[in-house]
């Protein structure tokens, strides 16, 4: 008898561990998960170029949905290829210099569609 319930309870834990790998979006395993490819895709990017202090060119990237963790990796990756400075304010990206091209072709990279990315 006692085998049967630690056998029961052992199951049960099983199963718990698997329904949270489990996403609760699209109900898909975790490791085959699409939801972050086709919010990506669904995204409304805008690249433009601001003027600053002291008339220097800045990079502004809006439209981007995540979390500023999501947003830090991004705007990380996006120095490290670029080779400039930036950071991550209010949901923006801001590089130093104008990068509007090479962004583009660098978020395209990230899995972004061409159409929903607007250069002004």
């Amino acid at each position: 008898m006692l085998k049967n319930r630690r056998f029961i309870t052992y199951v049960g834990e099983e199963e718990e561990a698997i329904m949270a790998e489990i996403c609760s979006t699209c109900g898909l395993p975790k490791s085959i998960c699409v939801c972050s490819t086709i919010s990506r895709e669904q995204q409304r990017v805008k690249i433009k170029i601001e003027r600053r202090k002291w008339n220097k060119p800045t990079t502004v990237i809006e439209g981007l949905d995540g979390t500023k963790k999501d947003l830090q990796e991004i705007a990380s990756k996006l120095k490290g290829v670029l080779a400039c400075g930036g950071v991550v304010k209010d949901g923006l990206i801001l590089l130093q210099g104008d990068h509007r091209d090479k962004a583009k072709e660098i978020l395209l990279q990230l899995g972004l569609s061409e159409e929903n990315i607007e250069v002004i």
